[in-house]
């Protein structure tokens, strides 16, 4: 073999070899700019999902009851568990025709035969099935709403502070020291059967009358409350329940309303 054929064949091997890291360059190129679109379909998939459902600041839910959990330091962390949704949006009402703006939402189904008429109309308007309660929410924000709409608790995230309310535990009639915590009267020096009474409730010849709102015996408890800043410390969305620190407002198995505390 000649210097010329020798140096003829370097210089093609030189070129394969050239052309092959070429191909595996443009090979790795490739796979890594198929596993970048990947990794963005995915994140874009849960953001997606993490997005999805109308994201309002209320809800409406029912009391489980009371618990208890414990945090990662071992913390005792007194719950009230509340199951929330999903309720479903059967108004819009808007500044032009009512005045002010508001969003209504339904909550728990009913039998459609236990519904009137005009209900069962204002439910099939939505397109949703008959529902058991309704509450109005008012809200500047509605153009982005759409009648129907599903409200799931995946607009809350731990550590949000809501204001939950609730009806009362009725407590029937009540006297004074239970209802509004009265000393009561003396129990030595003289008294006799005045210790569990209410005292004077106002003067005889001016004003010559009791005033209203005076603090007297009555009915006890059965009252709208509501508890400011309660802190979620646990969701699980697949059953619908928030974990909320401490008590609220209300028994057992009664309705409650939840609104991010602003």
């Amino acid at each position: 073999m000649t210097d010329k054929d020798k140096n003829n064949k370097d210089k093609k091997n030189i070129s394969e070899e050239i052309n092959t890291e070429a191909t595996s360059d443009e090979a790795v190129t490739e796979v890594e700019a198929t596993s970048d679109e990947t990794v963005q379909e995915k994140n874009e998939k849960k953001l997606d999902d993490i997005n999805s459902g109308l994201k309002l600041p209320f809800i409406i839910g029912k009391k489980i009851g009371m618990s208890q959990i414990f945090s990662n330091e071992g913390i005792v962390i007194p719950v009230t568990i509340v199951k929330a949704g999903p309720c479903h949006v059967t108004q819009l009402k808007t500044l032009t025709n009512d005045g002010y703006s508001a969003v209504q939402l339904a909550y728990l189904d009913k039998k459609k035969k236990k519904t009137n008429k005009s209900l069962i109309g204002h439910f099939e308007k939505a397109g949703i099935p008959s529902k058991k309660y309704l509450k109005e929410f008012k809200y500047l924000h509605i153009d982005e709403i759409e009648l129907g709409s599903e409200i799931n608790i995946n607009q809350y995230v731990v550590g949000d502070l809501v204001n939950v309310t609730g009806i009362t535990k009725g407590k029937g009639f009540a006297g004074h020291m239970k209802r509004h915590n009265f000393s009561g009267g003396r129990a030595s020096h003289g008294k006799n059967s005045v210790m569990r009474k209410a005292g004077s409730v106002g003067a005889g010849t001016d004003p010559g009358k009791v005033w209203k709102g005076t603090r007297m015996a009555g009915r006890m408890g059965n009252d709208k409350l509501t508890t400011k800043n309660i802190k979620v410390v646990r969701l699980d969305e697949n059953k619908n329940l928030i974990f909320l620190k401490g008590a609220i407002p209300g028994s057992n198995n009664k309705i409650v309303y939840l609104n991010k505390s602003k």
